[in-house]
């Protein structure tokens, strides 16, 4: 499996990286273009909070864990200084999207922004030990927390008391965002958040009768026999057993690791199309016709996290199963995802494998899954013997 190893380094430093440096910055205003084409060009120029903050944790972690390269940092900061003064409402949460010149686009309603600023000041913190920045981070942070039995607020659509259902996303997120951040938060806090994050994850929702993963639960953490409460999306459960691994990593958790990598791979055989391959984006969990549409598309992000899960698995365990299946799904997603023509990695594809559209970025699709999946089966695959 090392045999890889070059292949994601190489892609990551010689492709992916110098395509975002190159193409996303926006010199006049500040921040990131993430609207990119095929090759590269600007073709809407919008500005997505989330997307700015990954890009500004991208390359901050970068400058800290692969080597201090200076324009790495200043592709950092700029991004940072863009979101310090265009990015909150008057509240201090993140708006969801903003024009080229920082005017609000998009109400706060979505939490993640929030969840990848923090993040993404967090490690900036790290190579550039600011106040300002351990203040935002922290202080974001913890407004996440205040807003997690409720995290749209006003924004919600739904009727309440009538299906009061709550989402798999943000204890999924904040199992990964508490580990990134644990250099600045209170240890205490720490130790009280951590095992309720597994739990929700591993036990509420987690489907004791079949075994997988549901995107939404009822308060109560009970099943929900509707469109909503079927719903199961693979990517998002995978992405999630390789937190759950970092997490058994860092608190000495044999069980946790364990059971993650029995959940990962059960969710892969679960969401493997069979007939032409990939893994599906939606499915219902009691073989229904799933809500979304867009239930049968496969994803780059996906996949990326798949093999990240599949990398750090098989480097924990050894079973064989898990390298079966990172050399299976690192066929597919090589040969569909990666562009032979230009850089970056195209993101969406139809069942059959066809590219439906040729962006490398978009409103959802930013210097994230493409440069940090790389990143991290590269540096797992360092760790085998």
């Amino acid at each position: 499996m090392k045999h890889y190893l070059e292949a994601y380094r190489n892609e990551l430093l010689g492709s992916v990286i110098p395509f975002w440096m190159e193409r996303s910055p926006d010199s006049v205003h500040g921040g990131y273009f993430t609207c990119l084409d095929q090759k590269g060009q600007v073709y809407d120029t919008d500005k997505f909070v989330w997307l700015q903050a990954r890009q500004v944790w991208m390359f901050s972690m970068l400058y800290a864990n692969v080597e201090p390269n200076p324009a790495w940092l200043r592709m950092a900061k700029d991004g940072a200084s863009f979101l310090e003064k265009h990015g909150r409402d008057a509240s201090g949460d993140f708006y969801f999207s903003l024009t080229q010149t920082g005017a609000p686009l998009v109400q706060p309603y979505n939490i993640f922004s929030d969840c990848f600023a923090a993040m993404a000041f967090s490690a900036l913190y790290k190579v550039d030990p600011q106040t300002a920045y351990r203040q935002l981070s922290t202080d974001t942070f913890h407004r996440i927390l205040s807003r997690r039995n409720n995290p749209k607020g006003t924004y919600s659509k739904a009727v309440p008391g009538t299906r009061n259902l709550k989402s798999f996303a943000l204890p999924m997120i904040l199992s990964n965002l508490t580990l990134e951040m644990e250099h600045l938060l209170d240890p205490g806090l720490v130790k009280d958040l951590v095992p309720g994050v597994i739990h929700e994850v591993m036990e509420v929702f987690l489907d004791a009768e079949s075994g997988l993963v549901l995107e939404n639960v009822q308060e109560d953490g009970s099943f929900s026999d509707c469109f909503e409460g079927r719903l199961t999306s693979p990517g998002h459960a995978i992405e999630a057993m390789w937190f759950m691994l970092d997490l058994s990593c860092r608190f000495d958790d044999e069980a946790l690791r364990d059971r993650a990598i029995a959940t990962g791979l059960k969710t892969l055989e679960y969401g493997w199309d069979t007939t032409y391959g990939g893994i599906y984006y939606f499915l219902d969990c009691k073989g229904h016709p799933p809500e979304k549409l867009e239930w049968n598309q496969k994803l780059w992000w996906v996949h990326l996290e798949t093999l990240v899960f599949l990398a750090k698995a098989y480097q924990l365990s050894g079973d064989k199963a898990c390298l079966h299946w990172f050399e299976k799904v690192h066929e597919y997603t090589w040969t569909h995802f990666r562009d032979p023509d230009y850089p970056e990695w195209f993101g969406y594809l139809d069942r059959y494998g066809r590219v439906q559209l040729s962006l490398k970025g978009g409103k959802w699709k930013g210097c994230f899954h493409v440069p940090r999946g790389l990143y991290q089966v590269w540096q797992t695959l360092e760790q085998l013997p």
